[in-house]
C-alpha cells in the first residue's frame, strides 16, 4: 500500500475528506518551495501536488502560467524538482505528487522519469495533456515501481470514456469541475454533485475535485459530495500577494489551513 492509498484509507476511517494543495515547484524559488511543503504538511494538508513548470501550460490560467514562467527563469528543471522531493522525504511523510505536462517527461524519458521519481519519493504523477489511451508505456513502468498515474475526468468526458478511465485509475480520480483553464471562480457548477455521483458509481477509487476552488464555501461544497478537494491557483495567488512579507510562509500556510478547515 503506497502513501496515497494509505492516506485515503485513514481519511475514510476517520470520516474526513482530503485537502490537496498544488504549488508550482520553483516559484518563487526551490528553497521556498521546500519551506512551503513543510509548512503545509504541518498545517494538516493531506497530499501536495508540485507543478513542473512548462513553457506552454495549456490547461493553466494566468496565475499558474506566471508562476511557471518565473520558475523557468530560475532554471528550475524536472531533475532539480526530483532532487527537491528527495530532500523533502527526509522529514515530510505525506504523499507528494508531480503535476507535469507530457513534454518534460518525454524529454526526460518515460521509464527513466518514473524510476527516478520513485527513487526520489514521488507517490503519484498527473499529466493533464496525455490521454490515458497513450499512457501505456508510462503506466506499465509506474505500476512496476508503485507510482500512481492519476487520471483526469472532465465535464466533457462521455460515460463510456469515463468508465474506461476509471477502470484503470490508480491513486485517485481528479475530476475537473469546469471547462476551460485553471483559476479562481466565484461559484461552483450547479450539477457538481450529480457528476461526482456518476463517477463514484463506476469506481471505488476516491474522487477529488479541482479547478476554480478558492474560498472556504466552495471547499465545503466539494467536501459534501467528493472524497477530496484540490486547490491550486488560489494558493499561487496568495504566494504572489505575500512575496514582500518576511512571514510569507506563515501567511500562505494560514490561508491553506483556513481552506482545509472549512
Amino acid at each position: 500500500m503506497n502513501r496515497i492509498e494509505k492516506t485515503f484509507r485513514e481519511l475514510k476511517k476517520s470520516k474526513k475528506k482530503a485537502f490537496i494543495a498544488f504549488i508550482t515547484a520553483g516559484y518563487p524559488s526551490l528553497s521556498i518551495t521546500k519551506k512551503l511543503v513543510r509548512a503545509f504538511a504541518e498545517s494538516g494538508v493531506d497530499i501536495i501536488e508540485l507543478g513542473v513548470p512548462f513553457s506552454d501550460p495549456i490547461a493553466d490560467g494566468p496565475l499558474i502560467q506566471e508562476a511557471s514562467v518565473a520558475a523557468l527563469k530560475n532554471k528550475v528543471t524536472l531533475k532539480a524538482i526530483l532532487h527537491t522531493v528527495k530532500q523533502l522525504r527526509n522529514d515530510v511523510a505525506i504523499p507528494l505528487c508531480l503535476m507535469s505536462y507530457y513534454n518534460p517527461i518525454f524529454c526526460f524519458g518515460e521509464t527513466a522519469f518514473i524510476e527516478q521519481a520513485h527513487a526520489a519519493g514521488v507517490d503519484g504523477v498527473l499529466i493533464p495533456d496525455l490521454p490515458f489511451e497513450e499512457a501505456r508505456t508510462l503506466a506499465v513502468a509506474a505500476l512496476r515501481v508503485g507510482v500512481d498515474i492519476i487520471p483526469f475526468i472532465s465535464p466533457t468526458s462521455s460515460p463510456a470514456r469515463s468508465k474506461a478511465i476509471a477502470s484503470s485509475a490508480k491513486g485517485f480520480i481528479y475530476y475537473i469541475s469546469l471547462e476551460g483553464i485553471t483559476g479562481p471562480r466565484t461559484s461552483m457548477v450547479a450539477d457538481l454533485a450529480r457528476r461526482v455521483r456518476q463517477i463514484k458509481h463506476i469506481t471505488t477509487k476516491p474522487v477529488c475535485v479541482g479547478f476554480g476552488i478558492s474560498v472556504p464555501s466552495q471547499v465545503r461544497q466539494v467536501y459534501r459530495v467528493a472524497d477530496g478537494v484540490i486547490v491550486g491557483s488560489a494558493i499561487i495567488k496568495k504566494i504572489k500577494e505575500s512575496l514582500s512579507y518576511s512571514d510569507m510562509i506563515q501567511r500562505v500556510a494560514a490561508f491553506v489551513r483556513e481552506l482545509k478547515d472549512a
